[in-house]
């Protein structure tokens, strides 16, 4: 079924509120090798594309019940032989069987020392069958993932799949091409994790790097301090009243034998992963446990607002004990080499204020609380380093010099890992925004909630892990990239499969293959990619579809489109692949609906519903729709809003932050809670019906507290306050710094005018629950307005309350 579409009227703004259409057509089976439409052979479905590819002529047969062949007592090429027979039943039908020792085989996996490196692989196909020869584990690995994508992405017919003739040599060109999953915001299930080291694997990315711990929540068993997950891995929720829940049952743990069960199949899979425990900033939940190892002496909870909080953990003899003691049960856990201890937003405030802290500065002869911090890590530095470990850290780490040994985790932009690699330290790119998948991937009113930044497909697809700031004789210290998905708004395996795919796909692209050495080809790459996404999907995994999903855009101003007698709509996607096809009578489209070719120009009130499509049918998104009926063109939905005079729109929030079902997702600025309409309809209208949402304001803003807009209420609530021509008046305010403060604090600004106030309703009243949503009315005034207006929502509730945005707009000609 489709769901209900929001419309939009500027490209770039959200336009839809979508369903699945059901089914998608099954992609048929790789029969043959493929050949493009000028008769040279189409691309590979190979993602990422290999180090060298030669296509000799010819194919192979794979058929049914064939033998995959591995040498006797090897027990590496045993584990890929079986990883590619489970992979090759669930992806494409085929049954295949693993034999050990000598004799014939259709697959025949070969230990040979010539491939040199750890990962490198030989996959040569012939009229004969197939090797895949590696001299390490993960070679074989590699060499079966390619394989299972030559078998395409559909049921094998009954003859079985024919593979072409070729010979791959392949090696990365990055030794580390990971993922992050944040297990401590929320919990992140067992099967959930397994699913995506699986989904990692087929497109060869080597790290999962586990964040286990943070303000939110303590994940790791530490049998020495059992408070860490009896009391440091619950949570209560926060509610949209300015409150929270009773009882403290938001999280969980992981015990040790679980994690070591993890790490094993990890590793079958080419997997390494590097556990993150976060100090000494992102310690409330520790300090939650065991007081004593804060430093001021402050009982807390384990918290429930996303962002910066002040706990920092005690680094004195006590404290660095305690890590240490964490440290030697995480080291018998984790064989990674590689241990990640964050030292990322540990703001000072409670070591300045802390008379012990500032004593053992003075014992230390150390100045500053960065440079405390640079001693700290310098201390687990050298214990990890005595059992054979390294220590990583974001790069903060670098603020008060960092050991020679650590290595550094890039995540505020190229800068630290420029400054790191350059100073000889091993780094791993991994910049916000660029690579944080928990950012949006499209502008569209569906997409779920997350951060308010833009990240695309194309824009993973087109990142260079290698900065130009870097000397080329240190480029070598560039271990390679690294996505992030922080789980503040990723509560369940949907949302958080939904971040990861197909943009990991992108990620695993960017790390393995070689450098281009001219522009990208994504329109080729999209060709590869989509074999991949309906394997994943097959295998049950969430793959968003907002590089494929159809926008749409009025041709015209809304005014104009409101006036005529047929409205002009344009339809696009971000990905150049696929076909979109639509309807105009409210049915679902198919394969074989009508193919978008140009603007369409269609009478007012008819809803056009349209998908993207694979050339052999298959669909490539969900079906979206869109409603040129005169009241639907004068909805301004949350997602077509923007943040009043310039402003960005930093989050996209849930409804409830810990909720498990789907729901809707809302643009909000968390300083300042005013969106603006820029393109309003005003001489089309006499009224309006505003629709306003409550959400907890649960974060923690640390120094940026200062950034908040702070706006005098005058009942008791506050209100919400519409003007007209607010981004004139805005920018005329700070055109006189004098009285810019005074005025970009006035509701509304002067030169602004005023179109109407409605108090807000208690949001926790004594008696019931306020509605979450409501809705309010009011007659426009008898004052000069014109289409494509500039209208600000702002609201002045107070910051100690619940925070508020804009749901939809709803102009009417009718004054009532």
């Amino acid at each position: 079924m489709q769901g209900t579409i929001t419309r939009r009227w500027k490209r770039g703004a959200a336009c839809a509120l979508a369903l699945a259409t059901g089914a998608a057509l099954a992609a048929p089976a790789l029969a043959a090798p493929a050949v493009a439409a000028s008769g040279k052979a189409a691309p590979l479905p190979l993602v990422p594309y290999p180090a060298s590819l030669e296509r000799t002529g010819g194919s192979f047969t794979l058929a049914h019940d064939a033998a995959l062949l591995v040498p006797a007592a090897d027990r590496d090429a045993a584990r890929a032989a079986r990883l590619l027979a489970t992979h090759a039943a669930t992806d494409a039908g085929l049954a295949l069987t693993v034999r050990e020792g000598d004799g014939p085989g259709a697959v025949r996996f070969v230990r040979d020392a010539s491939v040199t490196g750890k990962e490198a692989y030989r996959l040569i196909v012939t009229a004969k069958g197939v090797t895949i020869a590696a001299s390490q584990a993960s070679g074989f690995v590699y060499g079966a993932m390619t394989l299972l994508q030559l078998l395409g992405s559909g049921e094998v017919a009954k003859g079985g799949v024919r593979i072409p003739a070729l010979t791959i040599a392949d090696a990365p060109r990055f030794a580390w091409r990971g993922l992050m999953i944040d297990t401590a915001r929320h919990f992140q299930s067992l099967p959930s994790l397994r699913a995506a080291i699986d989904a990692m694997a087929e497109v060869k990315l080597n790290v999962l790097h586990l964040h286990l711990t943070d303000d939110q929540g303590w994940r790791f068993e530490v049998k020495r301090y059992p408070r860490l997950t009896e009391a440091g891995a619950w949570r209560t929720s926060p509610d949209a009243s300015g409150g929270e829940s009773a009882k403290a049952d938001v999280g969980g743990f992981y015990t040790q034998d679980e994690l070591r069960a993890l790490v094993a199949y990890a590793a079958e899979r080419g997997v390494t992963i590097v556990p993150e425990i976060d100090l000494p900033g992102h310690a409330q939940a520790l300090i939650a446990a065991y007081p004593e190892l804060g430093v001021i002496g402050a009982k807390t909870e384990v918290s429930h607002d996303w962002g910066i909080n002040p706990y920092l953990f005690n680094p004195g003899p006590e404290g660095i004990r305690f890590v240490e003691d964490v440290l030697d049960e995480l080291m018998a856990v984790f064989p990674s080499q590689t241990i990640h201890l964050g030292g990322d937003e540990a703001v000072k405030d409670q070591w300045e204020r802390s008379p012990q802290v500032q004593a053992q500065m003075r014992t230390l002869g150390i100045a500053t609380e960065n440079g405390l911090q640079s001693w700290m890590i310098g201390k687990l530095g050298d214990y990890l380093a005595a059992h054979g470990r390294r220590l990583m850290g974001w790069d903060e780490i670098l603020e008060g010099g960092v050991p020679a040994s650590a290595s550094v985790m890039s995540w505020r932009g190229e800068e630290g890992g420029i400054a790191a690699a350059n100073a000889g330290h091993d780094v791993v790119l991994s910049p916000s925004p660029q690579l944080y998948l928990d950012n949006r991937q499209s502008d569209l009113g569906d997409e779920p909630a997350g951060r308010g930044f833009t990240q695309t497909l194309e824009a993973i697809y087109s990142y260079d892990p290698m900065p130009k700031g870097i000397g080329a004789d240190k480029a070598g210290h560039v271990l390679g990239v690294q996505a992030n998905a922080w789980s503040e708004y990723l509560v369940t395996p949907w949302q958080m499969q939904h971040k990861l795919f197909p943009r990991a796909g992108a990620l695993a692209e960017v790390a393995w293959s070689k450098e281009a050495t001219g522009a990208r080809d994504y329109a080729g790459f999209l060709t590869r990619l989509d074999p991949q996404i309906r394997r994943w999907k097959r295998e049950g995994i969430e793959v968003a579809d907002s590089a494929f999903a159809v926008d749409f855009a009025l041709a015209a101003p809304r005014g104009a489109a409101l006036d005529a007698a047929k409205v002009g709509v344009t339809l696009a996607t971000q990905a150049p692949y696929g076909t979109i096809r639509y309807t105009l009578d409210g049915s679902a489209p198919g394969a074989r609906s009508k193919a978008y070719t140009r603007a369409l120009a269609v009478p007012s009130g008819t809803t056009i519903t349209a998908a993207s499509f694979a050339a052999d049918g298959t669909a490539l998104s969900a079906a979206r729709r869109f409603d040129t009926a005169p009241a639907a063109l004068m909805t301004t939905p949350n997602a077509a809003l923007s943040g009043c005079a310039g402003a960005r729109l930093w989050l996209r929030l849930p409804l409830g932050p810990d909720a498990t079902t789907k729901g809707p997702a809302y643009n909000v600025n968390i300083f300042d809670a005013c969106q603006a309409d820029t393109h309003a309809p005003l001489g089309h209208a006499r009224s309006v019906s505003v629709t306003v949402v409550r959400l907890p304001r649960n974060f923690g803003l640390a120094h940026d507290i200062w950034s908040q807009a702070l706006h005098y209420p005058v009942s008791a609530h506050g209100e919400l306050v519409a003007s007209l021509d607010c981004g004139a008046a805005a920018k005329a305010a700070k055109a006189d710094p004098k009285t810019a403060s005074a005025a970009l604090h006035h509701d509304p600004l002067p030169g602004a005018t005023l179109l109407a106030t409605w108090p807000l309703p208690d949001p926790a009243p004594v008696s019931g629950r306020s509605p979450q949503r409501f809705t309010v009315h009011a007659v426009l005034p008898e004052v000069p307005m014109k289409d494509e207006s500039d209208v600000c929502f702002q609201f002045t509730a107070p910051l100690s309350g619940p925070l508020y945005a804009v749901e939809s707009v709803a102009w009417s000609k009718d004054a009532k």
